[in-house]
């Protein structure tokens, strides 16, 4: 017994070390014939949606936001993020607000360093600045918040002197240099005032003093007239909203309008980034800019 059990293992062995029969060869090879195109549709579909993705992230504009007075960059920080989790690029310029030459310089920089077409996003006083920068090529769309939007030759004075002096206005003081702050006052009931009470602290306080003679200087050619824009309008206490509802309709500028104080992108965040992303999506269509063509034809 013991001779035949191992006579059978050794038989089992050499069955084992021997080559696979024909037959089954050929049974493999059809098996690796008929996966082999579904691999390479895999690995071709993987490499598609690869580069479909880059090539999309690279279609998009980059955004420019840029702030006005008694702000800085960080008046964008709730848009920001919702910005970028749709994947956007973006900039917030830090202007030094010591002239609206030196304002659109610092623009003008940051639109040069962005990649691809620029969406230029302008907050109050800083509407003026986009209006000016705005006709650098690369820039393919206009959004202005709660903004002044002068014509060709006209400065932020000559744009609002037909409309009724908002209650902000009076809280805005120069220092013996000529340089404006606001008051606490000014930026709990007119600026921020929609605002909680950490937040309208905290804008007091890191404040930026912009020099009155960006109030007199001129624009010299308005991006805005051949430039898609949109613009959001809101129930404001420092620009007059008449002059916001009228300068929208003179640019022939998507418009949205918020039951908000003059800085939306603080208390409206969302409403406020919406609007930037329909820019970014539609600046560029050939709907848009005969639209726009069509409008600034008209003037």
């Amino acid at each position: 017994m013991h001779a035949l059990t191992v006579s059978r293992v050794l038989m089992q062995q050499k069955s084992m070390d021997q080559p696979a029969k024909p037959d089954n060869q050929e049974r493999i090879m059809k098996k690796l014939m008929l996966f082999a195109p579904l691999l390479m549709a895999s690995i071709t579909s993987f490499g598609v949606t690869n580069t479909s993705a880059a090539q999309s992230a690279a279609a998009k504009p980059t955004i420019v936001l840029v702030h006005g007075a008694y702000a800085d960059g960080s008046s964008y920080s709730k848009v920001i993020p919702l910005l970028r989790a749709r994947g956007f690029r973006v900039t917030a310029v830090q202007n030094p607000l010591t002239s609206l030459a030196d304002d659109v310089a610092s623009t003008r920089r940051a639109i040069a360093r962005a990649e691809g077409p620029v969406i230029l996003v302008g907050h109050s006083s800083a509407g003026v600045v986009i209006t000016e920068a705005g006709n650098e090529a690369k820039v393919v769309g206009l959004v202005y918040i709660s903004a002044i939007a002068p014509d060709a030759g006209q400065s932020a004075v000559d744009a609002l002197k037909e409309y009724a002096a908002t209650p902000g206005l009076a809280e805005q003081k120069p220092d013996a240099a000529g340089y404006l702050t606001i008051a606490r006052k000014g930026v709990d009931e007119d600026f921020v005032p929609d605002s909680p009470a950490s937040v309208r602290e905290l804008v007091f306080t890191t404040q930026g003093d912009g020099n009155s003679k960006f109030l007199n200087e001129k624009v010299t050619a308005a991006a805005w007239k051949t430039k898609p824009s949109w613009f959001v309008v809101v129930n404001d206490r420092m620009v007059s909203p008449e002059y916001e509802r009228d300068a929208a309709k003179r640019m022939g500028a998507k418009t949205t309008v918020l039951a908000s104080g003059h800085v939306p992108m603080l208390s409206h965040p969302a409403a406020v980034a919406n609007v930037i992303i329909d820019a970014a999506m539609n600046a560029g269509s050939g709907k848009t800019a005969a639209k726009v063509g069509s409008l600034n034809a008209s003037r």
